[in-house]
């Protein structure tokens, strides 16, 4: 397949999705095709309603092909096209995926299965990669068997574990408070943090009614640390930044609406402390089959139960991560040396560079 660097790359920008990110998904899908260097990309946006239907969004391909400002966000809206048709795209242009679709039905492996299907070239992690990572329960249990610290939880499986036995169990092997969040999902929604018991029954049912596994970890007084991983075989970590939450926890809100958390890029951290988390978000990322880019996010917890902390804990690897103005992923790579516009076009040859060699084995018997 021919390099992205030198040919015209038809890239294909999947947003919106049947998730409840997709909100987020249409503001970094707006942030990412104004940034694109139109004159080496065809862009084709789709967007995906949230009931799963595929559209070709009118005003964003008005918008594109006058030269115009795309906005705050795309709105998936306009005639319904197919999608085998699109994604497989057509001419002598090679076709490569870039799917903004953030949490389920989008990060989780289903597109990447789709698309593996059709022998397309796609940006990001494979299908296992995509779906461990978005399962923060399988993820953990991965994680463990490869001796990658991390803070003390339970599992809660919906229609098989007792609620009040795992109320009993949280309380009792990881003390209070807690956090309970639905295993796949992101961007913190469906999160709490529960401070006793009640809480912890509603905490419950708010998470189950974005999936039926639930992870409920302990509550800890730490840092909160993110490093950029880009690469496919050779992976490179950025600069890790901070996130200084303006509410109790980094929710929902604080991320995306009231804009009260703080940033610093890149973090405070000693020199030591600084290779210590890159060496560690380059081998969580390999022991969960990441590829392409992933954001790896820790705790540093410097004190534990009146002595010394634990350290580097891994809390998730989001395998799509946000790309909004005040996303992390971008920014701690634009601090790294790596320009907006630039990672884009890292990406796509990276999927080019994916494909190419996935290509090539083997089907004979």
């Amino acid at each position: 397949m021919p390099d992205a660097a030198a040919t015209t790359v038809r890239l294909v920008v999947l947003f919106g999705g049947a998730s409840a990110e997709h909100d987020i998904s249409c503001i970094s899908a707006a942030h990412v095709l104004a940034a694109v260097d139109r004159s080496r990309y065809t862009l084709v946006p789709i967007g995906i309603t949230r009931d799963g239907t595929w559209v070709s969004p009118t005003a964003t391909v008005a918008a594109l092909a006058a030269g115009d400002p795309l906005g705050h966000a795309l709105a998936p809206e306009g005639p319904t096209v197919e999608p085998l048709a699109i994604l497989r795209g057509g001419g002598d242009a090679p076709t490569v995926v870039l799917p903004l679709l953030h949490g389920p039905h989008g990060e989780d492996g289903t597109i990447q299965g789709l698309l593996e299907l059709l022998n397309v070239a796609y940006v990001g992690s494979g299908v296992l990669g995509s779906a461990l990572c978005m399962d923060k329960a399988m993820a953990k249990d991965v994680a463990a068997h490869r001796g990658i610290p991390q803070c003390r939880w339970i599992e809660h499986r919906n229609g098989i574990d007792d609620e009040q036995r795992t109320i009993n169990s949280a309380v009792d092997e990881l003390g209070l408070p807690v956090f309970v969040k639905p295993a796949n999902m992101g961007s913190s929604v469906g999160i709490s943090k529960a401070h006793d018991e009640a809480e912890l029954a509603v905490a419950l049912q708010t998470a189950l009614a974005y999936d039926d596994v639930l992870v409920i970890e302990e509550g800890i007084t730490a840092r909160e640390i993110e490093v950029a991983v880009l690469g496919n075989t050779r992976p490179e970590a950025s600069l890790p930044g901070e996130i200084l939450p303006g509410s109790e926890f980094y929710d929902y809100d604080d991320k995306y609406v009231t804009g009260n958390a703080a940033l610093q890029i890149p973090a405070k951290l000693p020199d030591s402390a600084v290779d210590e988390v890159r060496e560690l978000a380059i081998r969580c990322y390999r022991a969960l089959r990441c590829q392409g880019l992933a954001r790896v996010d820790f705790f540093y917890e410097e004190s534990y139960r009146d002595g010394p902390g634990r350290g580097w804990l891994l809390n998730e690897v989001n395998t799509i991560p946000g790309f909004t103005p005040a996303s992390m992923y971008p920014k701690m790579w634009a601090a790294t040396g790596l320009a907006y516009s630039d990672l884009i076009d890292r990406l796509v040859a990276l999927a080019i560079e994916a494909h190419t060699r996935r290509s090539a084995f083997s089907t004979a018997h």
